[in-house]
């Protein structure tokens, strides 16, 4: 069973054991973080799906991030992963969610913000918590790498 696995099928016992619903809100990692919760067999029992808002337009009309967030901060910033892990949380009416917005290159990056910049949210209950990371690596392993991190963070907290 290869690392996610392990941790994903963790997870889903900690979240079912618990009683725990859990949504996604996934930006840069195109719902790579869903794929893992759900190759996992029985996550509908906890997991209740995602939004892969890739867009500003669909953050902002969907995960109800407020359009001052991307002016003040930017769609890569801890604000708008925050919004969005509220955001999921509250249009699933889930216990916890995960929030990732980034950078996975090659292009876009900045000296503030180089590529694999990854703001990366978690809602766990009342709770919200959140993390900046950069990853090193191609489009393919940043995605992967902040995928495999928003998952473990769920799994060391729930």
């Amino acid at each position: 069973m290869s690392e996610i696995s392990s941790l994903v099928h963790g997870l889903g016992k900690r979240l079912g054991r618990n009683h725990l619903s859990l949504s996604t809100a996934e930006s840069c990692t195109g719902g790579m973080i869903g794929h893992f919760l759900t190759n996992e067999p029985g996550s509908s029992e906890w997991y209740k799906g995602g939004i892969v808002a890739y867009s500003n337009t669909l953050k902002r009309d969907i995960l109800n991030v407020e359009e001052s967030v991307f002016v003040s901060y930017g769609a890569v910033s801890s604000q708008c992963v925050q919004s969005m892990a509220m955001g999921v949380a509250a249009l699933t009416k889930s216990d916890i969610s995960a929030a990732v917005s980034g950078i996975a290159g090659p292009g876009g990056g900045t000296d503030e913000k180089p590529v694999g910049t990854v703001f990366i949210a978690w809602k766990i209950k009342d709770d919200v918590l959140w993390e900046k990371n950069v990853f090193q690596g191609n489009r393919l392993e940043i995605k992967f790498q902040a995928a495999l991190k928003a998952i473990s963070v769920l799994y060391e907290k729930v």
